[in-house]
């Protein structure tokens, strides 16, 4: 049987309700708790989950929480024992046996979309000992009407609510609410305040409850001053906002785009001012939108409190006949019976029945009452993606073919959720996500519709923890930047007194790490934007000096004790943890550079630069310490005893780095007193260079390349480990050290014992050609080829031997070498031979 359609019948216990009525802050939630307390049992309906959770976790720390029930379309927490209920407006038990039961914002019956819901609560959810119904003053000509018997009570706003006029976001007051009226301009307006404000919290229709939560709790605890919100927030969110600011006045309905009504202006920017906290609103200035201005009508009404009382409720029959869907349709469209009630407009669930009675497969399926009921819970599923009825439809129909002859696997809810349960992605991907898991949690919940219906709500409930955990975290990692949060509070005239500090190398003021030194250069953290780093630098400039002075003092004890320190010479420039603090600058001569240090160090007091100098000095001492041969050569040069020959020869030595070909070097002007003293400074005179062995090592030829980077020469950075033969690649030049061998490159010493040994076959020989074997060149890993070109280079000729004479067989016999130094190489024209195998006759190969 349906319920009265128009509310005419009247009840007795219609003269229990109580309507307590009054605009924003006047404590009708509060009343409505503690008279809820005060009774055996009761509930209350909200028009949000967030609030219904709020109030539940407050009633849980007076009542217990084994005694106090949530229920929602999503989520159902409901101990045996519970006898305090609360609950969203649709979630009501409208008849259970409860002393209590009251409607919060009980003017939502005016809502096109779920007016109806409330409507029907306002007139049939009853408390057997009290019914409070609890709303704006604009709906008390809907209370007399139907309900005749109600109490009716006012109850003023506790403080005042005033306009503030029209700012420019850059001059919205701290602890203020900037509401839009689209995603996107929520998202520009709060990464404008990201860039000067230090970020704002978000909170949208479109976040999950938990999102809403946990960005509210960002706002609250003051990590930040400013939320940016649609108009979700003007539904009963307690916030600590002083200033309301309006980015525009108009909004899209679902139907058009339309101006905001008085009425819905002051349920917003009621928002601002708690308690007897005073509160004040206005616009927001420069959004270029023609509405964005109050008019004088519209700031006395806000201000007042007096706004055009509400001439109807929507209404739908909350009972329809199920015998039929056609039956179930008319019964949704059927008018009320009262002019105070209208039908409400269609709302997405009967869109949805109707496009699945257009369908024959599921018309002929849905029979009888219990099958038509089925279907129509189906359709009531909230549409939380916001994809619109035909959309909606399809998931429906999905859903109903699962439905309609049992309960749906729990192996398939389960996959469901498993899809959907993943935290990467952004924004936008992840409030998709937690939407489709709602829908999946509403499912869960069903009594019947679900097996194993505790575990599945269980999963959809940690799923939908964990997205919105990700997407909190989105949310605060793009719009909330805590050190420009922190230095806006504190910047200022007392900005040299903001406690900076350095842990690790990391720069914090106040504790939040704002960049970090390295070396004696301060580097704003890569984390902060551009529009930032002004800022942050503003911060931290006038703490630098004492900052750096210190790392001076315990940079330069470290040198002086001897400890092991990150300074590194890479060319000319002087490093330390990375950065450059001081360069090498030509001197008086090329193993004399000078020590400029960085001019980010010009701001250390006198004495600590000074003394940081000597240390770095005495570091780079014994950084060059590898180059006391070219020294010893240096100083020998200066000696008038040595003749001009020899100290030509030194100084050609030294800008050499310790090797020179011998050709032209003037060697051979040398007299043996002179050779003899060559030989003592550790020069060592070869076949075809002259070398000192000491200046073959890594670290003596490493100092040698950064002291010719001072003079702009760029060398080829030496082996670490300086193995005989190195592997030259095009026509890259070898190290130095090493001589060029077409494809290979040989270190000098191990050239000169190869021609050595030569030499001593040769001089054996008394002069005759001789056979010279490869294998000591092979086993330093010098190729055939190379070595070829090495005794060539001596002034080694080859002798090549007869060919085999024909029909003959055999390996061929192996080149002979003969001395010819400074004789041109006269190599007979190359004869064809048969192949053969072995060192000797690849040598033989290349040498024709």
């Amino acid at each position: 049987m349906a319920r009265s359609t128009s509310g005419t019948q009247q009840r007795d216990d219609d003269s229990r309700v109580k309507a307590v009525l009054g605009p924003t802050n006047t404590g009708k939630t509060h009343l409505a708790i503690e008279r809820l307390c005060a009774h055996s049992s009761g509930a209350i309906g909200f028009p949000l989950r967030l609030l219904a959770r709020e109030v539940y976790d407050r009633v849980c720390a007076i009542k217990g929480a084994d005694r106090v029930a949530l229920i929602t379309g999503e989520e159902r927490i409901e101990p045996k024992h519970a006898r305090w209920l609360l609950c969203t407006a649709e979630a009501m038990p409208v008849s259970a046996d409860l002393a209590f039961v009251a409607l919060d914002e009980a003017q939502l019956g005016a809502d096109r979309e779920r007016g109806h819901v409330f409507t029907d609560r306002l007139l049939h959810a009853r408390g057997r000992e009290e019914t409070m119904i609890l709303g704006s003053a604009t709906l008390e000509p809907m209370v007399r009407a139907l309900i005749p018997k109600a109490e009716i009570v006012g109850r003023p706003r506790f403080s005042t609510l005033s306009h503030a006029g029209a700012r420019k976001l850059s001059r919205i007051p701290p602890r203020s609410a900037i509401v839009a009226f689209s995603a996107e301009q929520v998202y520009t307006i709060a990464e404008m305040l990201r860039r000067f404000r230090g970020g704002a919290a978000v909170v949208m229709g479109a976040l999950s409850p938990e999102t809403r939560n946990r960005q509210v709790a960002l706002y609250q605890s003051g990590e930040v001053d400013y939320l940016v919100a649609t108009d979700a927030i003007g539904m009963g969110l307690n916030l600590d906002v002083q200033h309301v600011a309006f980015a525009g006045l108009s909004k899209f309905d679902g139907v058009r785009q339309r101006r905001l009504m008085p009425a819905e202006m002051a349920q917003i920017a009621g928002r601002a001012g708690r308690h007897q906290t005073d509160g004040t609103f206005g616009t927001l200035a420069g959004t270029g939108s023609h509405d964005s201005e109050f008019t004088p009508e519209e700031i006395y009404a806000i201000e007042e409190h007096r706004f055009a009382p509400l001439t109807h409720l929507f209404w739908r029959d909350s009972e329809p006949d199920c015998s039929s869907v056609a039956n179930l349709i008319a019964d949704l469209e059927r008018l009320p019976g009262r002019p105070e009630l209208r039908i409400a407009p269609e709302a997405i669930d009967l869109a949805v029945l109707k496009r699945l009675a257009d369908d024959p497969a599921i018309l002929a399926e849905a029979k009888g009452n219990k099958r038509v009921a089925r279907l129509w819970d189906a359709c009531r599923l909230p549409d939380f993606r916001q994809h619109g009825a035909e959309t909606h439809a399809r998931f429906v129909a999905r859903l109903w073919t699962d439905l309609k002859d049992g309960q749906i696997p729990g192996d398939h809810v389960a996959r469901a959720i498993a899809e959907l349960d993943r935290p990467d992605g952004d924004i936008d991907t992840l409030q998709g996500r937690i939407a489709a898991i709602r829908s999946w949690s509403y499912i869960a919940q069903r009594p019947d519709w679900v097996l194993a219906r505790e575990e599945m709500a269980a999963r959809a409930r940690a799923a939908e923890a964990r997205l919105s955990d990700a997407l909190h975290g989105r949310l605060t990692e793009r719009f909330v930047n805590r050190r420009t949060s922190v230095l806006m509070k504190k910047l200022g005239p007392d900005a040299g007194l903001l406690p900076v500090t350095v842990e690790e190398d990391r720069v914090l003021v106040d504790g939040e790490a704002i960049g970090v030194l390295s070396g004696f250069r301060f580097r704003v953290d890569p984390a902060a934007r551009l529009a930032d780093h002004k800022l942050l630098l503003a911060a931290a400039e006038r703490h630098l000096p004492v900052l750096l002075a210190r790392r001076a003092e315990r940079l330069t004890a470290a040198l002086a004790a001897g400890e092991r320190v990150e300074l590194t010479l890479s060319g000319a420039s002087l490093e330390w943890e990375g950065e450059r603090i001081a360069r090498l600058a030509p001197g008086k001569s090329i193993l004399n550079p000078v020590l400029a240090l960085e001019p980010a160090l010009t701001t250390l007091p006198q004495v600590a630069r000074r003394d940081l100098e000597s240390a770095l000095l005495g570091w780079l001492e014994g950084t060059m310490a590898p180059l006391a041969p070219l020294r010893k050569l240096e100083q020998a040069s200066r000696a008038a005893d040595g003749g001009p020959e020899l100290r030509a020869l030194l100084i050609r030595l030294i800008e050499a780095g310790g090797t020179l070909g011998k050709a032209g070097s003037g060697i051979d002007l040398l007299k043996p007193a002179q050779r003899h003293l060559l030989r003592r400074l550790g020069v060592q005179v070869g076949a075809l260079d002259l070398f000192m062995p000491a200046m073959l090592k890594p670290a003596a030829l490493t100092a040698w390349r950064n002291l010719q980077a001072v003079k702009g020469a760029q060398l080829t950075a030496p082996h670490p480990t300086m193995p005989p033969v190195l592997a030259v690649i095009g026509r890259t030049a070898p190290p130095p050290g090493y001589r060029s061998l077409g494809q290979q490159a040989l270190r000098l010493d191990m050239a000169e014992k190869l021609l050595h040994a030569a030499h001593g076959l040769r001089s054996a020989a008394a002069g005759k050609p001789v056979v010279l074997n490869p294998a000591l060149a092979v086993s330093m890993g010098l190729g055939t080829a190379a070595y070829a070109q090495l005794l060539r280079a001596a002034g080694f000729q080859p002798i090549m031997p007869r060919p085999l004479p024909k029909g003959a067989a055999g390996p061929i016999a192996p080149p002979r070498w003969r001395w010819r130094p400074g004789r041109p190489d006269h190599r007979p024209p190359a004869r064809a031979a048969r192949p053969a195998s072995g060192a000797f006759a690849a040598l033989a190969d290349l040498v024709r």
